[in-house]
């Protein structure tokens, strides 16, 4: 069925036959070649046309030439005549048994054989492959067709005619006049040909199945029968195989992969090395100007001149085919498998090694070369390293850590200086443990260290080798891997005195390290500063802050004085960030940010350094101070400014992803030591985003009576998770999670609620179980503390809690004032927890009319930020007051947060959302999100309207602003009255952590 469906193709070959069979019988005999490429199905159209000829009563002389007889003289032609005789010992005797006395009588002597037979009746001489004949034959054979015109005799002839590398000899044909031969060139089958062949064999077949089949087959008779006979013994009960494998090794009994071998054997070696080159390939890209010629060519070691025409002869015939970009491939991965496995690793290695050589030589990328390499043997050549390390820049650029992991990998294959060696070292033992948050990279870290080297390069290794113990929980053996240097840097004061300053941001993770470090910090700086140089003092500021020892004001000239200083580059970032956590503090948001974003610019964070991931802490803590909620749960290493997005599925607003991210515990990226800072900021920014169920999943993930873990980010954790169960009404679970985050932060001497405020939290929870007096002298402990740093966030915030737990007048006032104060700030967010609070005392004092202005904008700022919590607080104690008309939802420019307008500015103008990541340092995801959500508020659909619809609402408002003031309808809100203390009950704070890195 399968041959049947294969020689419909052939009509044209048969009939062209048929007729000269006819003009045979009537005495004008004459040749037909038939002429096709490896696999076309020559010796099957052969057989058909013999059977023909037979049915029709003619007689069928058939020879079928090997390469093992082209040393045999006549050996076709004793193949025709003396079917099934040993005709070596023929070869030179007649066919009656005399001796023949030269080469032209014997031939002479076949040719009155064969002109005996056609007298007999008309006769069929087929023969198959007549381009391995030997070459009297061939010379008989051609010259019986210059005679064979008078005669009722076809000769019939099948002859490999292919496009190869090592061009051909001539053909059977070459010296004969037109007139005596018809040739006929097989075309590869068609693909419904092809379709039809499968079909035959596999009725019930998929069209992709089939189509499947057809590619693999490469539209060759041969290739596509043996695959259909591999696939045919791995059906089952008359189930199809799932799919066309894409190894030989998944295809039994192994049909399909002899085709291939034959195919290339009968191609001849050079053309098989061109075919295997391309295999090795495997479509890998060619360089703008080079074409893939050379490289084949330089790989296989053949004449580059023919390998084009070999490539437009395969693609013609079906067996390769270009890809959407023009470069040349398999048609099927098995074909190339099947291609390939003829190859030892030894030839394919030294091939990959030779295309590397010659596409570094002729300046392909970095990333072409490297991907040749990556399948070489060790070249042993400084460029071999150079085009690895730069692929893997190029990797880490592009956020593809692991293809990035690989190239260092192979890179350390390859001999280079110890200074180099220690460089990647630090580089790769990086990734491998970020990758795999494991123990992986700290083997390859402590080697860098051990390697010798400038002092700069051994502290690196040690900062990184450092910082990875810490991460791992073993901060006492990161200090100690640190201080372990200072005996090769005795002529290097300003290396040692930047250990001393990791060391000290490193013992954040242990308490009683802690303790020991600031400890020698401040001895050290009292006796003299230079010896801690400005990031160490700027690390004591940063204590002090956290100690309640100093104010907002105090700590923000210090620290700017330290960053006016002239500072060693390597203990820059160390200066930054501890800068940029101080200007967090002191509601410095724009300076923070500014602070962060040079900072990280200085880093590669692909390398290991304490200083980096707290830049990234700090960065989510001005997102969460913010009010970022959905950039945080977009990915909140994105709001820390970490890079590559999460994922699919992580949009604000929506309920599936978030489990499905890389931060999330269990994820590829999650730390096995305990919750980190972006889990605290995750949950209560799903708790004020109205997500408490996913909020809840996420602090259930941790298990935090199984963790030994001392650090602050614990601290954190606590509290996040006390926001969270205060939200879904447990204030004593809550109250139990402030009060534990307050012990332990106490214990390491951080007081200040510039850090976690956790004691207005408490005194919301005692407020709501009944507990007055302790509330009242937990808010009044945190209004002392926040006075003394004497920023509006902490005082605010305590002066609003104070408020709810004072109650009466004194209660209202203070309420107003934590309004006031917080109004004069420049972080808005607690703003709207202190105007709910103002409201409902308003409320309870009967004061409703009054009531309603401050909770409607309470309300309103809610929806701007997105805050859906705080916002159903609002609309509740409207409803509590009476009013019968809820805050109107905001829409319109004015709708849009910070984040939404920079970002909206920046796509207006015509930037595309991975070049705004770039410049903000934001994840491509957190991007996406925070423009869904600014098409929602702006009424638009598609980013073309962006700055048409910018523009409007711009426009909208100013003519309002104009008409109210030439109406002179502007006013100010100002309120004053009674206290609501039945709204402990309810709290509507405890909202943001203040932040902070290593407190």
């Amino acid at each position: 069925m399968c041959e049947l469906a294969a020689l419909r193709e052939r009509r044209a070959a048969l009939d062209l036959v048929a007729a000269e069979a006819d003009r045979a019988r009537a005495g004008s005999g004459r040749l037909v070649l038939l002429r096709g490429a490896t696999g076309t199905g020559r010796t099957a159209l052969l057989e058909a046309v013999a059977e023909q000829a037979a049915t029709r009563g003619t007689r069928v002389l058939r020879a079928r030439c090997s390469p093992e007889d082209t040393g045999v003289s006549f050996a076709a032609a004793l193949r025709l005549l003396l079917p099934g005789a040993e005709f070596a010992g023929h070869a030179g005797r007649f066919p009656d048994g005399s001796d023949v006395l030269d080469d032209r009588t014997y031939a002479a002597q076949l040719w009155q054989t064969l002109c005996s037979f056609a007298a007999d009746s008309p006769l069929l001489v087929a023969v198959d492959d007549v381009h391995f004949a030997d070459e009297l034959s061939r010379r008989w054979l051609v010259e019986a067709a210059r005679r064979i015109d008078r005669l009722p005799l076809l000769l019939v002839a099948t002859e490999r005619s292919q496009y190869d590398i090592d061009p051909p000899s001539a053909g059977l044909a070459h010296t004969l006049s037109p007139t005596l031969v018809r040739t006929h060139t097989l075309a590869p089958l068609s693909p419904d040909g092809a379709a039809q062949m499968v079909r035959a064999d596999f009725g019930d077949a998929s069209p992709d199945w089939v189509e499947d089949c057809v590619r693999a087959g490469g539209q060759s008779p041969l290739l596509l029968r043996a695959l259909l006979d591999d696939l045919r013994a791995e059906e089952r009960d008359g189930t199809l195989p799932a799919s066309v494998p894409d190894t030989c090794a998944a295809l039994y009994p192994g049909a399909y992969q002899a085709a291939v071998s034959w195919w290339l054997d009968s191609a001849g070696p050079a053309t098989a090395g061109v075919a295997r080159a391309l295999a090795a390939l495997d479509g890998d890209r060619m360089e703008d100007g080079h074409g893939p010629a050379e490289l084949l060519a330089r790989m296989a070691g053949v004449d580059a001149a023919r390998v084009p025409g070999w490539l437009t002869a395969m693609t013609r015939l079906g067996l390769l085919r270009p890809d959407p970009e023009g470069r040349p491939g398999y048609a099927h991965p098995l074909l190339r498998d099947a291609v390939l496995s003829g190859w030892s690793s030894v030839r394919r290695q030294a091939a990959h090694r030779t295309a590397a050589e010659t596409m570094q030589r002729r300046g392909d990328r970095a990333e072409a070369v490297a991907r040749q390499l990556l399948r070489a043997p060790v070249v042993g050549l400084a460029w071999a390293v150079g085009a690895l390390l730069d692929a893997a820049a190029l990797a880490l650029r592009d956020a593809r850590t692991d293809d990035a992991l690989v190239l260092l990998r192979r890179a350390l294959d390859e001999p280079m200086p110890a200074a180099r060696r220690a460089t990647v070292l630090i580089e790769l033992g990086s990734l491998e443990f970020a990758a795999a948050r494991s123990s992986a990279g700290i083997p390859r870290l402590a080697e860098a260290t051990r390697l010798p080297g400038a002092a700069q390069d051994r502290v690196r290794a040690a900062v990184a080798l450092g910082t990875a113990l810490a991460r791992q929980g073993e901060t006492r053996a990161a200090v100690d891997v640190l201080r372990g240097q200072d005996e090769h840097l005795t002529d290097h004061p300003d290396l040692a005195r930047l250990l001393g300053t990791a060391s000290a941001l490193l013992s954040d993770h242990d308490r009683g390290i802690r303790e020991e470090a600031y400890r020698w910090l401040s001895e050290t700086a009292e006796l003299s500063p230079e010896a801690v140089g400005p990031a160490g003092q700027a690390l004591l500021v940063r204590y002090d802050a956290t100690a309640g020892r100093t104010s907002a004001d105090a700590a923000m000239r210090h620290t700017r004085a330290l960053l006016a200083e002239p500072v060693d580059p390597l203990a820059e970032p160390f200066l930054l960030g501890t800068a940029a956590a101080v200007a967090q503090w002191a509601d410095e948001l724009d300076e923070a940010e500014r602070l962060v974003r040079r900072g990280l610019a200085g880093q590669r964070p692909s390398l290991l350094h304490p200083m980096h991931l707290a830049l990234l802490n700090v960065r989510a803590d001005i997102t969460g101070a913010r009010g970022g909620y959905g950039e945080l749960l977009a990915d909140p290493r994105a709001g820390a400014g970490a890079g590559a997005g999460a994922g699919a599925g992580a949009e604000a607003g929506g309920a599936e992803g978030i489990t499905g991210l890389p931060w999330w515990p269990g994820g590829s990226r999650s730390r096995p030591s305990g919750p980190a800072n972006v889990h605290a900021h995750a949950v209560i920014a799903l708790v004020e985003t109205g997500r408490a169920q996913e909020a809840a999943r996420l602090a259930d993930a941790f298990d935090l009576g199984l963790t030994r873990d001392d650090s602050w980010e614990l601290n954190r954790f606590l509290y996040a998770r006390g926001v969270l169960r205060a939200a879904c009404g447990d204030p004593a679970g809550a109250l139990d999670d402030f009060l534990e985050c307050g012990r332990r932060q106490t214990a390491r001497d951080v007081v200040s609620p510039v850090v976690t405020p956790w004691r207005s939290a408490a005194a919301e929870c005692r407020l709501a179980l009944g507990e007055p007096q302790d509330a009242l002298d937990l808010a009044g402990e945190e209004l002392r503390l926040a006075l003394v740093w004497n920023t509006p966030r902490p005082v605010g915030r305590a002066l609003r809690v104070l408020g709810t737990a004072t109650g009466g007048r004194r209660g209202l006032e203070l309420a107003d004032q934590a309004v006031r104060t917080l109004r004069d700030g420049a972080v808005a967010t607690e703003l709207i927890p202190a105007l709910i609070a103002q409201g409902r005392q308003l409320v309870a004092a009967g004061e409703r009319s009054r009531a309603r202005d401050p909770l409607r904008e309470a309300a309103e700022r809610a929806e701007r930020l997105g805050a859906v919590r705080l916002r159903a607080l609002a609309e509740e104690a409207l409803r509590e007051g009476g009013s019968r008309r809820a805050a109107t939802a905001l829409t319109g420019r004015e709708a849009l947060t910070g984040s939404e307008r920079r970002i909206a500015a920046l796509a207006a103008d015509g930037r595309t959302n991975a070049e705004i990541a770039e410049l903000l340092h934001l994840a491509r995801r957190t991007v996406e999100t925070h423009l869904t959500s600014t098409y929602r508020k702006l009424g638009i659909r598609r980013r073309a309207e962006l700055a048409t619809a910018l523009a409007e609402r711009s426009a909208e408002a100013a003519e309002a602003a104009e008409a109210a003031e030439a109406a002179g309808t502007t006013g100010a809100a100002g309120t004053t009255g009674a206290a609501d203390t039945t709204g402990a009950a309810r709290p509507a704070g405890a909202t943001g952590t203040a932040g902070g890195q290593g407190t």
